[in-house]
């Protein structure tokens, strides 16, 4: 086969409309079942949505008296704050763990590597509800084990302590249950990851005397650096929204606000207090911190391409 003459030109290849028309039917799903919703939720933002409007009276527009409500809401200020605190100590540890465990993986035998993916599966594949359950067992404060071994201690005394009645330990335990079901996502995600570093590439800088930590830290981490980032900003997003965790231990422990999270304020206002207009005005704030969130991201991988 000859070679191609110096200096010809690359002819473009043709493009046709075949790739729109097969991404459609994807795109008409999302509309049907996003869209809608969206604009739902927006529109309701601006009205009198309440209990009336469910048995057919019109709703009445306010404008964005829902949103400057909400603006003078201690209360909301405070489940803001009290949720991008949870999301972010539950992502940051989740992210931790998830990498230790992943390293882990990639480091130990066959049969131990296996024993770990397994244990892990088992506990990703939990129902939240099983797992909830199991964790509000635990920390139950007269039959819970957590409590019967504390206090087999010398000198501790936590016979029916409450940790579902204080705000500290209730979002500590719901804390060590969002990151035990989300490390394993974390860890096989950047598992995966670390199986495409070469391992003559490990060897050499093994050779040239870089020890464990800066093998890792100058070769392991930037190479896993898109995954890190992409599980990272999923885990901030799903940990800003939890909500079935919250409020199942809610049901176990306290009913107080301090004990809310975005999600249950949300269901709260809407479902309990039927004040829907506001309560979509709380979830339109939370789409655009997500959607925050979601820049950083988008804005990283923007300079990534410019760069290369």
């Amino acid at each position: 086969m000859s070679a191609q003459a110096p200096g010809a030109r690359i002819q473009p290849r043709r493009t046709t409309g075949i790739p729109y028309v097969l991404i459609v039917p994807a795109v008409l799903a999302l509309l049907l079942g996003l869209g809608y919703p969206l604009i739902w939720q927006v529109v309701t933002s601006f009205q009198k949505y309440g209990l009336a409007q469910q048995f057919g009276q019109p709703p009445q527009w306010v404008g964005f008296d829902n949103f400057a409500n909400l603006a003078w809401n201690g209360e909301f200020w405070a489940v803001v704050g009290r949720s991008l605190l949870f999301c972010i100590v539950t992502a940051v540890v989740t992210v931790v763990i998830g990498v230790g465990m992943a390293v882990l993986m990639n480091s130990v035998g066959r049969v131990v590597k296996l024993i770990l993916q397994i244990s892990m599966l088992l506990a990703w594949a939990m129902p939240v509800a099983a797992a909830t359950t199991v964790f509000i067992w635990l920390f139950d404060r007269r039959r819970g084990v957590v409590n019967h071994l504390l206090d087999l201690l010398p000198g501790v005394e936590m016979n029916r302590y409450d940790w579902l009645g204080n705000p500290t330990t209730f979002f500590l335990v719901a804390s060590v249950l969002i990151v035990w079901m989300s490390v394993p996502f974390v860890a096989f995600a950047v598992y995966a990851g670390l199986t495409q570093i070469s391992d003559e590439v490990m060897e050499a800088a093994q050779i040239d005397g870089a020890n464990a930590w800066q093998r890792f830290g100058g070769i392991i981490m930037p190479m896993i650096k898109p995954v890190l980032s992409i599980v990272l900003l999923l885990q901030l997003i799903w940990d800003l929204r939890v909500f079935a965790q919250i409020t199942l231990l809610k049901d176990a422990g306290s009913k107080s606000g301090d004990f809310d999270l975005l999600g249950t304020y949300i269901y709260k206002l809407g479902v309990a207090s039927n004040d829907f207009g506001v309560a979509s005005a709380v979830s339109i704030v939370v789409l655009l911190i997500t959607l925050a969130i979601s820049w950083v991201y988008v804005r990283e991988l923007i300079k990534e391409d410019e760069a290369q």
